[in-house]
């Protein structure tokens, strides 16, 4: 028996392959046995495409095993290799796209975990309202609250820089997005999402569909206080945050300057339309003081936001000064309001006041 195996397996070398090697020398037969004369074995080819061509073959090995002598029968059967199924290539993790049309119509996108939403505004850009809102949820958190900063000021996003956070947020699901955590604050901003030297180009709906996300789709957790940091002026984000999301109230940030007070009215006026309750108006680079000499300066005049407070009768929260270190601490990411300090005092006071009204 194994002289008729051998014999068969030297008849069937000599059936070359056009690439080279023939049936034997290229492990192609399989399952050969010998039996009272009959031969039954497999070619089994490579895959399934080089099988198809390969009939001209098989009928050549029967012919070659029925040559050997003691051979009746032979039956060669002709398969292949399954294909390997190849592993499905490593995904990405989902990606999250920002912006786009707002969806849901008026329904309400405020966060069943936040209790409080104070939306801090300027009537116009350079007031300080950014760095008033850092401050203030830094504050906030200081003081044991359960502080969340948005920064929805989508063209000018500001809050990565003076919050010292860079990195684009993880979402783990394409949908949820998880918040960074900065100076004891939970953190969210479209700068974080987007190239930091690329200029968002987007028409009102886009600006509406990426507040939506911002708000509905982060992962806040219970807060006692959300602090949205507005863009400046009266449009899209703030006619949807007042619409949608019902925040508690608004503070409006200002110089005493007679130019960014006639702003600043125009924002007043958009939040009385919008039945935005106006929290209190604070009035920003009131005085500046020469740390050589001690000089009081009011480069912007002085008490203008006090005055418009008292026509209007809304609370005056307080005026804060032109200081180094405050801008010094905002553009090195940590807050002055994380420090000891002056000015850090200052934002305390504001906070303490927000928590004794129960705003925050």
């Amino acid at each position: 028996m194994s002289e008729t195996r051998a014999a068969i397996l030297a008849e069937l070398s000599k059936l070359e392959l056009p690439d080279g090697g023939n049936i034997v020398s290229r492990d192609m037969v399989r399952a050969l046995g010998v039996e009272d004369g009959e031969v039954r074995f497999v070619i089994e080819a490579p895959n399934p495409d080089m099988a198809r061509q390969m009939e001209p073959l098989r009928a050549a090995a029967e012919r070659a095993a029925m040559s050997v002598a003691g051979v009746t029968k032979a039956s060669v059967a002709l398969t292949a290799h399954a294909p390997t199924a190849k592993a499905p290539p490593p995904k990405d993790p989902p990606s999250l796209k920002i912006g786009g049309h707002a969806k849901g119509g008026q329904t309400s996108i405020r966060p069943a975990t936040v209790r409080s939403i104070i939306a801090v505004a300027s009537g116009k850009g350079g007031v300080g309202k950014s760095t008033v809102s850092s401050n203030l949820a830094v504050a906030l958190a200081r003081l044991g609250r359960k502080t969340g900063l948005l920064d929805a000021d989508i063209y000018g996003p500001s809050q990565p820089r003076m919050m010292g956070k860079s990195a684009r947020p993880a979402s783990p699901d394409g949908k949820i997005i998880e918040p960074l955590h900065a100076h004891g604050v939970t953190f969210m901003s479209i700068g974080l999402m987007l190239d930091p030297d690329k200029a968002v180009v987007w028409r009102g709906p886009m600006l509406m569909g990426a507040l939506q996300q911002m708000i509905s789709q982060v992962n806040w957790g219970d807060l006692d206080v959300l602090i949205v940091d507005l863009p400046p002026g009266t449009g899209d984000v703030q006619l949807t945050l007042c619409q949608r999301a019902q925040p508690t109230g608004a503070i409006v940030v200002s110089t005493p300057q007679d130019v960014a007070l006639l702003d600043a009215r125009k924002a007043m006026d958009m939040f009385n339309t919008l039945k935005t309750p106006i929290l209190g108006l604070i009035e920003n680079m009131s005085l500046f003081h020469c740390p050589e000499c001690g000089y009081e300066a009011h480069i912007f005049g002085h008490g203008g936001v006090k005055a418009e407070a008292d026509k209007l009768g809304i609370p005056f929260l307080g005026a804060l000064p032109i200081d180094l270190d405050t801008r010094l601490a905002g553009d090195e990411g940590t807050p002055i309001a994380a420090r000891d300090g002056y000015m850090a005092d200052m934002f305390a006071q504001l906070g303490h006041r927000l928590i004794m009204g129960g705003l925050a």
